[in-house]
């Protein structure tokens, strides 16, 4: 068996080098499953219509940003969300949903349209 010796030195370069990749590659991975931007099909059974215009219909809104808005332990909070109404197929439309924490206590989660086509709506909410 050969056994090599490392200066101090890169050893703990390689420790803090380790640990430092672990760190990012664990921020990414937040990052990626924390999203709050979603891009939904603009179909015959999650849209209706608001003020004439093309809409999300309010419990997909509200279904998609509670599944969302609490992905992980360390990131946002457990909530119940419900939206008011349908969100346009307008870019730069904003609405207020509400989130509700298990002791009663609310919160106000504002959503916005990002883009939007004849067949799909991008939109993202605020945590």
């Amino acid at each position: 068996m050969v056994r090599m010796r490392l200066p101090n030195g890169m050893f703990l370069a390689g420790v803090v080098g380790g640990a430092a990749a672990m760190a990012g590659l664990f921020w990414l991975a937040t990052a990626l499953i924390a999203r709050s931007e979603s891009t939904t099909e603009l179909n015959q059974y999650d849209t209706m219509l608001v003020d004439g215009h093309k809409a999300l219909k309010p419990q997909i809104v509200a279904g998609r940003t509670q599944s969302l808005y609490h992905p992980l332990p360390w990131v946002g909070t457990k909530v119940e969300v419900s939206c008011p109404t349908g969100l346009k197929a307008l870019a730069g439309t904003t609405m207020t949903c509400t989130g509700e924490r298990h002791d009663g206590s609310t919160i106000d989660i504002p959503v916005t349209v990002i883009r939007a086509t004849d067949t799909h709506i991008t939109w993202k909410f605020e945590r």
